[in-house]
């Protein structure tokens, strides 16, 4: 009895065990799609007041993974890359103008766009995750998804501008 009860705690420990590896094998792809910073934002249309809507679109070799990275990619955008307006709707610069930004603040951006990170407060799916059948494209061997998300810009400018990260928009020059 006690020789079976081992064997299945061990069988547990093995499952478990292999579950946590393939999760993490999961996550370290999709950092490691989400660190080479390759996305496109196009404005989507007009959010509530102080937000943004945009359309992310993000590459990855498995669909699932580039919707998921197409927050971390819009947040990322928004401070330094900025998009182009389109149809009336006016275009807007990135958070920060110093290109050195990101490997300054090295660090900090890196527990900033880390999963479960604090990027997330900022960024929420606004189709619920839903794909569009022409926002789902295949480039070579990597997917090309689009995600409408919509970005709390006010917000994210004011935790950015109380850690220290860019100035005040009332700071002197």
């Amino acid at each position: 009895m006690k020789k079976h009860s081992t064997i299945r705690i061990m069988l547990m420990l093995l499952i478990t065990g292999f579950s946590t590896a393939v999760y993490a094998q999961k996550d370290k792809k999709a950092n490691a799609d989400t660190e080479a910073w390759r996305y496109e934002l196009e404005v989507a249309g007009t959010g509530v007041q102080g937000t943004y809507l945009l359309k992310v679109w993000s590459y990855s070799k498995k669909p699932n993974v580039a919707i998921e990275q197409a927050k971390k990619n819009a947040v990322h955008g928004i401070i330094f890359k900025g998009f182009a307006g389109d149809q009336g709707i006016l275009g807007k610069p990135p958070l920060t103008t110093n290109s050195n930004l990101e490997q300054e603040k090295d660090e900090w951006f890196k527990a900033f766009f880390a999963d479960g990170g604090k990027y997330q407060k900022f960024v929420s799916l606004a189709s619920d995750g839903a794909v569009a059948a022409e926002d789902r494209m295949k480039v070579g061997k990597q997917y090309k998804i689009g995600v409408l998300v919509s970005v709390n810009v006010a917000l994210l400018r004011k935790d950015l501008e109380d850690a220290g990260i860019i100035k005040s928009l009332n700071a002197g020059f």
